[in-house]
């Protein structure tokens, strides 16, 4: 750790975020319960310690420069962190105990979750989890889960969203199966392999199409509506599936069937309903994940 670069005061960082998500200094004064003057002031101290300005100020109000716009995403990471720090906190005297339902696919539910919620065990041991391996938003809706783990934004004005990155998925293949059908040298080689799908198989073909891929619905000779499913077919030597690289890059025996071939991205979505502002619990959850796949990044989506 360099400490000599932290060197800058966390409520200079909280007034310039308060001016971002309020929109102007005043708005930052009334949320963090100051004056306009501080707000303004705190942000010039943080600038001259960054030595970057981060706020053009003008009378339509204050706009954020180029530096302010690179930093941003740090700063709200830093902000979402001090509120974990002060839950978690709050909860080692408070006892936060209870259930909170997390709902995800079956494939990231076995695979993903179980790593991103180890902390939780130390952190707020009694909080008790239950996952659904589901990708039905209606597990929100109906209140059968707490928090979801989504691929699409919702659109129900009781939930809310947070994007927490994107999903990066790419071709894969046993070594094996490959060693015997020989790799490809361009996409279009690729066409001619058998493939591995899900349910709807043939949803893939336009994504397949853009990569230069011209597959074919006969080509997907196995196929399952579980993820899980269709992962242990690939690792089974069935065929070329698209997967998660998280899974793809970490399994041995298996390999990207063209190195050089650009991944699919998917936006990743964290959702929860309102309830999110009174219940301590979920609040911890949802920070947590929040948290750890932010931290992940593109290793774990």
């Amino acid at each position: 750790m360099n400490w000599d670069a932290v060197s800058f005061d966390w409520n200079q960082v909280r007034a310039f975020l308060a001016t971002v998500e309020e929109g102007s200094f005043s708005g930052a004064a009334r949320a963090l319960k100051t004056t306009q003057p501080t707000i303004g002031r705190q942000i010039s101290e943080l600038e001259a310690k960054l030595g970057v300005t981060l706020v053009e100020r003008s009378v339509r109000g204050p706009t954020l420069t180029e530096a302010g716009r690179d930093l941003l995403d740090h700063v709200r990471a830093m902000g979402e962190a001090a509120t974990l720090i002060s839950m978690v906190a709050a909860s080692k005297s408070e006892d936060v105990t209870g259930e909170v339902t997390v709902t995800a696919t079956d494939l990231l539910s076995a695979s993903i979750l179980p790593g991103l919620l180890a902390p939780l065990r130390e952190m707020a041991p009694g909080i008790r989890v239950r996952i659904v391996a589901s990708a039905d938003m209606q597990n929100l809706t109906q209140r059968e889960a707490d928090i979801a783990i989504r691929h699409v934004r919702p659109e129900q004005p009781d939930l809310i969203a947070k994007h927490v990155g994107d999903f990066r998925a790419n071709l894969y293949a046993t070594t094996s199966y490959l060693d015997r059908v020989g790799r490809p040298r361009s996409p279009r080689d690729i066409a001619a392999y058998d493939f591995v799908g899900n349910a709807d198989p043939e949803r893939l073909m336009a994504p397949l199409h853009n990569m230069g891929i011209p597959a074919r619905a006969e080509s997907f000779v196995m196929s399952s509506a579980s993820g899980v499913v269709a992962w242990e077919l690939v690792k089974a030597g069935y065929g070329v599936s698209m997967q998660p690289e998280v899974l793809g890059d970490g399994e041995p025996g298996i390999e990207k069937v063209l190195p050089d071939l650009p991944s699919l991205e998917f936006p990743i979505w964290l959702v929860t309903h309102r309830e999110l502002q009174t219940s301590r619990r979920i609040r911890i959850v949802f920070d947590l994940l929040a948290r750890s796949m932010a931290e992940a990044g593109s290793g774990v989506i």
